[in-house]
């Protein structure tokens, strides 16, 4: 279904507003590298929140979404709503300590907290491993949504997809830094909800779908819409249950959800003007993130069931589309191509601010760790301001090139989402325990990070047939073993660095055990509000 004339005026309009926010963001730069990466701690708490969950909101969210609900029906969620427990635990523990302790990146922590030439490494190769590797990884990911999203909608190749994306995402970041992005955000959440919101209307609207009270009453609907899995089917229960609630949410390191915060969550929480602000923002970030924005993902997965039964029938609906790119994931586009004239403009503004947000907090969080943790570091550490900004904008092109160059070499959101949690399986423990255990050294990170990555790579493609749920305690067993032997045979960080660090984030035990606490109700207060949401509805 191509655009029309009026679905191009909303996308111009749009195009427009993403150009100008930017520009007027950079009109507010003081010209310095903090300014650009940070804003000079200048965000408000809503702000932070808003564009917390636009950086986590990416193209490939709604196609994962769809493809969940298809293959696994709600209770299919449980393997992302475990990161509830993660995101509160940042919120309620974590968060200040990442204020009090003032670095501008979550990789320069390592040297705040570890010591000597091992320190220094380990933030130079987590730099190459989350700021290179893994947002390559992610981008190729989110720009093969807007592939396939693309193809569908506007019925043009990839090339040309790519070029938009490069072309668009380089106006959006190049200018305005993080203030610019954060202020964007704002702006391109609402379009996202807005086009999600026009996408479950008109795909309710279907005859064949019938409404909420068809999705009720249709067998193959009717039977996904349960929020327990099947709990006579061993791998199904261990799977998309007790390994997410027992080991994934604490254990697993994945991108937007890390144990203990880390990423782009930890670069918005260090723009806040306050510990407060910080904290309110994260806390509203996970409202927003889990309670309201999947919701209409959900309902257009449900109705994708009805009118795409199987791949054979998306394949026939778009027979000029490559055969390679239909998989589960390719019914949310195929049921965009539902919605009228005009809201398509909206729902396809609303595709291109997934993954514009995405692509910009992955480009300024990697830029960001090449400037700081790398180039001031090591090649210039007395590199003026003006050179680490440009700096930061030729890494942040590298980075969107490199993305572009792996997405059509990937498969599906759910493939991908899959091997990237393996990938951060054992180490998640690491990353909350090194607050408190001043045992734990550079090598106890450096050793879950090579390990972790090793063995996921031979459980994914050695062992293809193996149950997830297997391949991840596997990996999370063999990693924790091996980080655990290596900080207990090698030497603790220097005894003053330790001190000095434990004098600057001052971590107590009795701040865990109150937030523990908090983690525990908020999340069952979450919890019940996902659910309260969906009885409502059905």
């Amino acid at each position: 279904m191509l655009l029309n004339g009026l679905d191009w005026a909303v996308i111009i309009a749009f195009f427009v507003v993403l150009a100008l926010i930017p520009a007027l963001a950079s009109l507010k730069s003081r010209g310095t590298a903090g300014d650009f990466f940070n804003s000079g701690h200048s965000m408000p708490w809503w702000l932070i929140g808003f564009s917390m969950v636009a950086a986590t909101t990416a193209t490939d969210s709604a196609n994962f979404f769809a493809e969940v609900i298809r293959r696994d029906g709600m209770s299919g969620n449980w393997i992302m709503w475990a990161f509830i427990l993660t995101g509160l635990l940042t919120v309620f523990v974590y968060a200040k300590l990442w204020v009090r302790s003032g670095v501008s990146t979550d990789i320069e922590f390592y040297e705040l907290r570890y010591s000597g030439k091992p320190a220094a490494f380990l933030r130079a190769v987590r730099t190459i491993y989350l700021g290179v590797v893994f947002n390559v990884l992610v981008l190729g990911n989110v720009i093969l949504a807007a592939i396939k999203i693309g193809v569908v909608l506007f019925g043009i190749d990839a090339n040309t997809i790519l070029l938009v994306t490069v072309v668009a995402s380089i106006v959006y970041t190049f200018f305005g830094g993080i203030r610019g992005v954060i202020w964007t955000d704002f702006f391109l959440f609402l379009v996202v909800m807005a086009g999600a919101v026009a996408a479950m209307v008109y795909g309710l609207a279907l005859p064949e779908v019938g409404g909420l009270a068809g999705i009720a009453a249709n067998p193959e609907t009717a039977k996904r819409l349960s929020i327990f899995p099947d709990f006579g089917s061993r791998d199904t229960l261990f799977t998309m249950f007790v390994i997410p609630l027992a080991v994934q949410w604490w254990n697993v390191w994945k991108a937007g959800s890390e144990p203990g915060g880390g990423g782009y969550i930890v670069q918005r929480m260090l723009t806040a003007k306050s510990g407060n602000h910080a904290l309110a923002g994260t806390l509203f970030f996970n409202v927003l993130n889990w309670v309201i924005r999947p919701w209409p993902w959900y309902i257009v997965g449900l109705c994708s069931v009805i009118v795409y039964p199987d791949l054979a029938s998306i394949k026939a609906a778009f027979p000029n589309v490559d055969p390679s790119l239909v998989q589960g994931d390719m019914a949310y586009p195929a049921m965009l191509t539902k919605v009228p004239h005009l809201w398509l403009g909206v729902v396809a503004a609303s595709m291109m601010g997934a993954l514009f947000s995405t692509v910009a907090a992955h480009l300024n969080l990697g830029s960001a760790y090449i400037v700081n943790d790398l180039w001031k570091r090591f090649a210039r550490p007395g590199a003026s301001d003006r050179e680490l900004i440009w700096v930061g904008r030729a890494s942040m092109l590298l980075l969107l090139l490199l993305g572009c160059w792996i997405a059509p070499h990937l498969k599906s959101a759910k493939a991908a989402f899959d091997l990237m949690l393996l990938i951060g399986a054992g180490s998640g423990s690491i990353f909350l325990l090194r607050w408190f255990w001043m045992r734990i050294n550079a090598w106890t990170e450096i050793t879950g990070m090579g390990v972790s990555f090793a063995v996921a790579l031979a459980m994914q493609f050695g062992f293809p047939e193996m149950p997830p749920w297997k391949k991840m305690m596997i990996t999370i067993g063999i990693t924790t073993a091996s980080w655990l032997a290596v900080t207990l045979l090698t030497k603790p960080t220097d005894s003053a660095v330790a001190e000095k660090f434990k004098s600057t984030v001052r971590a107590e035990g009795r701040d865990v055990g109150k937030g523990l606490l908090l983690t525990t109700l908020s999340a069952m207060v979450i919890f019940s509000m996902i659910w309260a949401v969906g009885k409502v509805l059905f």
